[in-house]
């Protein structure tokens, strides 16, 4: 026999021994409903019956009573994953991606092994404190480099000069903001 849920509209095959002519309750494995259901070779005899007296009127279906799915709360824990979901061997499993633990080792050079990188931010460092003594030293010398080479008068006045717009620049744009 085959029944189907009047909820989700699953068929499901069950023994014709299984249902007794007087029904049995039933429940849809899909959906959780339940209902009670009657041999169909009942239902037929009886519409063949109906038939042989040629009765006008058509009998009305049966209908079944639905019983919706009660909801179970869970107060128990949930269990802790036995693997963790981006370990290697879950990654595999489920997905079927497949990464290798094992990574190419680099080649280091005996002058290598000891090098310390210098990095950005110090090397920013070491620059500005450079061009800071540049600039001091310039200014403290600046008598003696154009005593020496009077060209240059002009093209240090303007690197001073400039270096005075910057800082004019900075402090305004500190006291107005």
């Amino acid at each position: 026999m085959i029944l189907t849920c009047n909820s989700c509209g699953k068929k499901f095959v069950v023994p014709d021994s299984a249902i007794t002519a007087s029904g049995r309750m039933v429940q849809c494995g899909s959906c959780g409903n339940k209902w009670k259901q009657f041999p169909l070779a009942g239902v037929e005899k009886t519409q063949s019956i109906t038939r042989k007296k040629k009765v006008v009127s058509r009998t009305k279906p049966v209908q079944q009573k639905i019983q919706k799915p009660k909801k179970i709360k869970r107060t128990a824990p949930k269990k802790t994953r036995e693997i963790s979901l981006y370990s290697p061997e879950y990654l595999a499993k489920k997905h079927g991606i497949k990464i290798n633990d094992a990574q190419p080792e680099k080649k280091i050079n005996k002058q290598e092994k000891g090098k310390v990188s210098f990095g950005f931010y110090n090397s920013l460092i070491v620059f500005i404190f450079l061009a800071v003594a540049l600039s001091r030293i310039l200014y403290f010398s600046q008598d003696l480099i154009i005593s020496y080479i009077p060209v240059t008068e002009y093209y240090l006045e303007y690197f001073f000069e400039s270096i005075r717009n910057i800082f004019e620049i900075w402090k305004n744009l500190i006291t107005n903001y």
